[in-house]
């Protein structure tokens, strides 16, 4: 379902690299009787300049508001569909004929790393090994800056890599933490693989996406992850989570250390949540068929927010997480002191929330994705 309204932009409220976010007046339709979002009703709209151009102050722009009307969380903007009255120029031709969003009225054609007119074909045509490289595997975009923290408490000068699933946004540019993190130096470089583009380097596949983060970025360390925007449907199966499973498989499959990030909550209202979430437990434990360090944390750092925590929550974390270890399972598991996170969370350059809950709301959260950068580190240590 799509909801099409037009706009009119009044002005720039703020931007990022890859994106920019405006305020516009809705303007029409004027004769369906719309209820939602009305004629007159202002809004934040998303801009992409690289797909649609970059809208100014008076300009026309056609919008795209469904998820604002439906009042989802990430979604919560309205999207720039394009500016028609002032059309970006064509691009200039160039190599490239990978096509990401296919089929889609916005679907873009980018440069892959691994495709035949990149200059990096000839190091990706055979490769297939990533020679022991740590791959950190998280359900959640929010978990990419603290299990950079986690690493950089560890050992700062490793260089680190985020490769980007197409799980949740497919435009990296939505993410204002990539932005912060990359302008910060906390990473080297991205990889967007899959459906998802907008990363420095693009790729076809995680396994591309991974050995383009070793092979062209240099990269000790890479993080894996969809892009914001989780979909969960509160089944089983049906979360968008599931290919982090498929990530440690990937990992494994070149010659990389998987390590599992454990997503982990003492706040969650949901009950499959709290602990461990449920989505780890089913990716990992179900998906993942190659093993993989899954790092639990001992919460023993001594932080008011750490002492805040429930009574005997670190207890309930390692009792679920025994499921995921042998021999009940395949994996290994790794308890990882959490002594130095919070001081290292705190240090980050970028906001960090989970599912609106900040660092004080749910220390566990962001604790557990800090672990397994901690491990990480070792490993490439």
């Amino acid at each position: 379902m799509i909801i099409w309204r037009d706009g009119l932009v009044q002005e720039r409220v703020s931007g990022w690299n890859g994106a920019v976010v405006v305020r516009a007046e809705i303007t029409g339709p004027l004769d369906d009787g719309a209820d939602v979002l009305p004629v007159g009703t202002e809004v934040r709209a998303l801009c992409y300049p690289d797909l649609v151009g970059e809208p100014r102050a008076g300009d026309r722009v056609l919008l795209s508001v469904a998820t604002l009307a439906r009042g989802l969380g990430t979604g919560g903007y309205a999207m720039v569909v394009a500016v028609p009255d002032r059309m970006p120029h064509d691009a200039a031709g160039g190599p490239g004929h990978l096509v990401k969003a296919r089929y889609t009225p916005l679907q873009t054609m980018v440069l892959g790393a691994d495709e035949q007119e990149s200059e990096h074909h000839n190091v990706l045509r055979e490769a297939d090994d990533l020679d022991g490289m740590p791959v950190v595997v998280a359900d959640l975009h929010s978990a990419l800056a603290p299990v950079l923290a986690g690493i950089r408490a560890e050992e700062p000068t490793l260089r680190c890599a985020y490769v980007m699933t197409d799980g949740g946004a497919l435009p990296a540019w939505f993410s204002r933490a990539l932005s912060g993190l990359r302008e910060a130096g906390w990473l080297a470089g991205s990889v967007t693989v899959g459906q998802a583009f907008g990363g420095d380097l693009e790729a076809v596949n995680v396994h591309t996406g991974l050995l383009a983060s070793r092979l062209v970025l240099g990269a000790d360390v890479a993080v894996v992850a969809q892009g914001p925007g989780n979909l969960g449907t509160g089944t089983r199966w049906g979360f968008s989570g599931t290919s982090s499973g498929e990530a440690i498989n990937a990992a494994a499959t070149l010659s990389g250390r998987p390590v599992a990030s454990l997503r982990v909550s003492a706040v969650d209202p949901r009950e499959r949540h709290r602990g461990v979430s449920h989505h780890s437990l089913t990716a990992y434990g179900r998906v993942a068929l190659a093993p993989a360090d899954v790092v639990v944390p001992r919460f023993d750092g001594g932080s008011d927010i750490e002492e805040a925590m429930p009574p005997g929550f670190g207890a309930q974390v390692h009792d679920q997480a025994e499921a995921l270890g042998a021999p009940m399972g395949r994996h290994r598991l790794v308890s990882m002191s959490t002594s130095g996170l919070v001081p290292a969370l705190r240090q980050s350059p970028v906001r960090l929330s989970t599912m609106g809950r900040t660092l004080e709301d749910d220390p566990a959260a962001f604790l557990a994705a800090a672990v397994a950068g901690r491990h990480a580190a070792r490993l490439a240590g």
